[in-house]
């Protein structure tokens, strides 16, 4: 089984505290010369070991890091779909980002000295199924909705993981992480503002788009569990070289049937989509190692934050005040989420308990 990084300073007390109670034994039996530096050596270990176990509750821990990292991996790779989507076909922006990732993640594999066909195959190349549907769906719904209702319907994927975690990895959500999901979700509500909810004088929303985009987040969700059950079977990199394997074979025939010749510029984003997706399934991958689904998930809400950076930097696209202040509950939800305890995490049980 995996040692969970972010307990080892509870061990460490746990043992410290054994050391303790030694102490405390001996002090017993000691004779009287000894045994006020014996009483003064177990004062100094417990107060260590407060200390120690205090810092190991509270201190964000890798997790939170590699999740941001992954956030804001994904938003850049946002923007370069952004700009190649504009005139090509989704499938082909699909195909590029499988394409460059599967390069990359082959050269990774190979330079880590490990096999990129893992033990476990059929659940791999189920995850990287997974994978091409969901982003297959995000990318229709982008293409074919407003991009805010397209934004607020995929991000319905956290609370999909957190149904699926608790079904599947036997993950117990506390009233901390439910909190700051709501608080989240409100952010992405306030920076999105889709139509179906604020009103707007646009067109309505096609049923089949709407219901392809929700499909998108579901298959998200499944895919993050996939994840996160892979992440005590096999290695990180071979978990991500499976994504672009299968995705990039499946978009072939669309691509036989509408591709097109991309300008330079285009050209350019995709190799960008390509780069970046690959840093952000990686940073991702390594965060599932180390947090639960839910709290991973719900933590890429960071995403919307750092694209709306970009919005407003490189397509002027300037947030208004109820979008300001969605982003800082975004921020703040992640935070809370970030910081909380160690001990409350869930460990996995059930038919998905890794041995």
């Amino acid at each position: 089984m995996l040692e969970h990084p972010e307990t080892a300073g509870d061990t460490a007390a746990d043992e410290a505290e054994v050391v303790v109670e030694g102490i405390g034994v001996d002090a017993v039996a000691a004779p009287p010369a000894n045994r006020g530096q014996i009483h003064g050596t177990q004062d100094r270990v417990r107060s260590a070991c407060r200390v120690r176990t205090s810092r190991s509750k509270w201190e964000v821990g890798p997790g939170v890091w590699y999740v941001v990292a992954s956030a804001l991996a994904f938003s850049v790779m946002t923007s370069f779909v952004k700009i190649a989507g504009h005139r090509l076909p989704s499938q082909e922006v699909v195909a590029a980002r499988g394409a460059v990732s599967l390069l990359l993640s082959w050269i990774l594999v190979r330079r880590a000295g490990l096999s990129p066909w893992g033990t476990h195959r059929r659940l791999l190349l189920l995850r990287g199924f997974l994978g091409y549907l969901a982003l297959s769906c995000v990318f229709h719904a982008v293409a074919t909705m407003p991009l805010a209702d397209a934004t607020v319907l995929q991000y319905l994927y956290p609370l999909f993981t957190a149904i699926l975690a608790t079904a599947i990895l036997g993950e117990r959500p506390n009233a901390r992480v439910v909190i700051a999901g709501a608080a989240s979700l409100a952010g992405i509500l306030l920076v999105a503002r889709p139509s179906f909810l604020f009103g707007s004088d646009a067109a309505a929303l096609n049923l089949v788009d709407v219901t392809i985009a929700v499909c998108g987040a579901l298959l998200t969700a499944f895919a993050y569990v996939g994840v996160k059950h892979l992440t005590a079977l096999e290695h990180p990199l071979v978990i991500v070289f499976y994504f672009p394997l299968v995705t990039f074979p499946a978009t072939l025939p669309a691509l036989l049937h509408s591709a097109l010749m991309p300008t330079p510029a285009e050209a350019l984003a995709l190799v960008g989509v390509g780069i970046a997706t690959q840093a952000g399934q990686v940073f991702l991958t390594q965060g599932l190692q180390h947090l639960s689904a839910t709290r991973a998930t719900a933590l890429t809400y960071l995403q919307v934050v750092f694209a709306t950076t970009w919005g407003a930097v490189f397509f002027g696209e300037i947030p208004d005040h109820r979008s300001m202040v969605g982003a800082m509950l975004v921020v703040s939800g992640a935070f809370l989420l970030g910081i909380t305890r160690v001990r409350d995490q869930p460990r996995a049980s059930g038919p998905f308990r890794a041995a």
